[in-house]
């Protein structure tokens, strides 16, 4: 009975259970739940509490402090309507240590009845520092008859992570049935002796404490993810994504791809015809990809460089490899912005070799749409540029043998899943390049690329001078204006970055289109154009082509220029509410200037006052412009989902584990993924899978 442990146990099945079996759960509630992945009873036992609160005890008031979640009882000294800026039912509280005043902004004549002088009341809520003293807004409360019935929790009280019509007592109930049925009864899926923190914690227990913990637990360690408890189920989720990540190689490593030897004639030409030498890295980094592709197994290489390190010519020569190879190759980009850059860079590059190339996207006329599908599928043309047009249900290839994807990160799997079927059949998939200018730390690399060999372009072409960033409040704007005006008298030209379209009610931010027109009043003297994700591609072209001959001193925009603008002669670049923007993206947005010989900075502007987070992010702009440091220090801040954009990233989206915290643990996972692929262990592999990765993602066949 050796596989005994394999056979489905009767409380796997319990886990199973639809969501709806659940009371409460009927077809509305299902639905939403749907949008967090949650369908089963077993989802709703892995779905976390995101922080926690302490209704063990009550508080007394005489020392409560602002910003703390506290529960509170007392007696209603008085209570009335107040008439000010906003109407509003003020009831003031105390016990034998102090007062506190609740608040409502929003409530009922039944309500203000209610709360009559003398009653006996328990509230729970966040403590704020009020116009008059401490009070709550908005608190849980519930007015009691006697003392006696004033009552506390027996543990910490979960706050989960939802969506819109499910609220916190609708989770609460739900973990209560889900737990019984379960919870004791869900399948032990690690093997035994895996030394890591939690390990001698079962499963069960791990769940219970994760949502109700007992009286004691510390919640900060909890919360911080360093519990004993949490950190058992991050290893085990972290263990099934790379497992996941590792029979994806393995069953590539299955399929045949054309064989492609090393450009000997096309590569060596263009080399000719470049006005710059290689860099020793792009040298190495070429090496390396025609290595791969002279093989029978579909590559799969992830090709990181730092902004302005010279990408695209590596994209170029595995691109000439195929051409001479006698195969078709396409370069796919997330915009049209920066699609149109290799376009332009590839058409001047290919139009020396004698090589035809077709541009595609969505916005492209219809009858030069229909030519450029008609002469990939005649194979007619050899090379493809464009976006996700490339991967369309009416685009078909005559011998597709080499997939380029730049700023991979920005393309879902089920995009870049579909162009690599273009070129499939049977057992025989094309070659694949990705390519980043968005650094992934080591730690990362291992556990989530698994499966792709990883090439970094670790050198700056030479004349390449580092951009000076200078981080300045918003209300130096006239000092930043007047900077702009002077860089471009002597004929230089400028960015000035907003990041939204239109008004927002919701951020203090200004829109691009106010504050191109408040530049044009300040500075008349200054050609000045507007570019943003609403432009036709024929105004982006107008744009851009004004701005790169010198007609347009200043480029007002949103971050449509973060990748693919490449303006030599742009040495000054103005990114305002800088703090509400990740360091990747500024990072990437700081990379448009300094592409030329001379200097050139970067202005960090800012609506004070900033948080620590934001401190930290516009700190190491200031001190870095390595990309790899600042990627590190991305991943610090924000976690691996913010630094990789999130579900764009085609990278399954962990709900307990987190890369930077848990970093101890990856070793571990490598040896037990290792020792269950080994032992042919399939069977609990499988259920590993299901229990952690949406199948839906299409993250298994990526």
């Amino acid at each position: 009975m050796a596989n005994q442990h394999l056979l489905e146990p009767a409380g796997a099945r319990a886990a199973s259970q639809a969501i709806t079996t659940l009371k409460g759960v009927g077809p509305q509630i299902e639905s939403r739940l749907a949008r967090l992945g949650i369908r089963s009873v077993q989802d709703v036992l892995f779905h976390l509490p995101l922080r926690y609160q302490d209704r063990t005890r009550f508080s007394p008031m005489g020392g409560l402090t602002a910003g703390s979640d506290v529960l509170v009882t007392g007696v209603i000294e008085l209570s009335g309507v107040r008439m000010g800026r906003r109407r509003s039912l003020v009831s003031v509280i105390s016990d034998n240590t102090g007062t506190l005043t609740m608040r409502q902004f929003r409530f009922t004549a039944t309500q203000q009845r209610a709360l009559a002088r003398g009653g006996l009341i328990q509230c729970f809520g966040e403590v704020r520092q009020g116009p008059t003293g401490l009070e709550m807004v908005h608190p849980e409360y519930r007015l009691l008859h006697s003392e006696s019935e004033a009552t506390t929790e027996q543990t910490l009280t979960a706050v989960y992570p939802t969506t819109d019509g499910v609220g916190q007592r609708k989770w609460r109930d739900m973990i209560r049935q889900a737990l019984p049925r379960c919870a004791t009864e869900v399948e032990e899926l690690l093997p035994k002796g895996v030394d890591v923190p939690g390990m001698e914690i079962s499963l069960a227990d791990a769940l219970t404490i994760l949502h109700c913990p007992p009286v004691g637990t510390d919640p900060l360690l909890l919360m911080q993810g360093s519990h004993p408890a949490r950190q058992r189920l991050a290893f085990e989720e972290m263990l099934s994504h790379h497992i996941a990540i590792r029979q994806r190689r393995s069953h590539r490593d299955r399929l045949c791809a054309p064989l492609m030897p090393p450009s000997t004639r096309l590569w060596p030409q263009l080399c000719e015809q470049l006005h710059f030498p290689l860099t020793s890295a792009q040298v190495r980094v070429v090496e390396e990809v025609f290595n791969d592709l002279a093989g029978t197994v579909p590559t799969m290489r992830l090709v990181q460089g730092d902004v302005g390190s010279g990408k695209t010519v590596v994209a170029a020569a595995a691109v000439l490899a195929a051409v001479e190879a006698g195969c078709q190759a396409v370069v796919m980009a997330p915009t049209e912005l920066l699609a149109r850059q290799h376009f332009d860079s590839f058409e001047i590059w290919l139009k020396e070799l004698g090589i035809d190339a077709v541009w595609l996207t969505s916005r492209a006329a219809a009858a030069t749409r229909r030519q450029a599908c008609q002469r990939l599928a005649s194979g007619d043309v050899q090379v493809g540029i464009g976006t996700h047009a490339l991967f369309q249900d009416d685009v078909h290839y005559h011998n597709l043998g080499l997939v380029v994807v730049d700023e991979q990160h920005r393309f879902g799997v089920e995009q870049r899943l579909a162009l690599r079927d273009k070129g499939r059949s049977d057992n025989r998939a094309p070659h694949q390049l990705v390519m980043t200018a968005t650094p992934i730390p080591r730690s990362l690399a291992m556990v989530m690329y698994a499966d792709m060999d990883v090439s970094v372009i670790d050198e700056m072409p030479p004349g390449r001078q580092p951009v000076e960033t200078v981080v300045i409040p918003n209300s130096r704007r006239q000092a930043v204006q007047e900077r702009i005006r002077e860089s471009c008298a002597r004929g230089m030209r400028a960015y000035w970055v907003c990041p939204l379209i239109d008004e927002s009610e919701l951020l203090d931010l200004e829109a691009v289109t106010q504050r191109a027109e408040s530049l044009r009043q300040d500075l008349p003297e200054l050609k000045i154009e507007l570019l943003h994700g609403r432009n036709t591609p024929t105004e982006k072209d107008v744009v851009m082509n004004g701005f790169r001959s010198g007609q347009v001193d200043l480029l007002v925009a949103t971050t449509v220029i973060e990748v693919g603008v490449d303006v030599p002669e742009a040495s000054l670049m103005v990114i305002e509410n800088a703090e509400r923007l990740g360091l990747a993206q500024l990072h990437q947005l700081r990379g448009r200037v300094g592409r030329g010989d001379q200097k050139s900075a970067c202005v960090l502007m800012y609506q004070a006052p900033l948080g620590d987070r934001a401190k930290a992010r516009l700190s190491t702009m200031r001190e870095t412009n390595d990309g790899f440091e600042i990627a590190q220090k991305d991943l610090e801040l924000r976690g691996p989902g913010e630094l990789l954009g999130t579900r764009q990233s085609g990278l399954p989206q962990f709900r307990i584990a987190d890369l930077t915290r848990d970093h101890m643990l990856l070793e571990s996972v490598r040896d037990v993924a290792a020792q269950l692929l080994d032992n042919g262990e399939t069977k609990l592999i499988d259920r590993l899978i299901r229990r952690w990765l949406r199948t839906e993602d299409g993250f298994y066949s990526a």
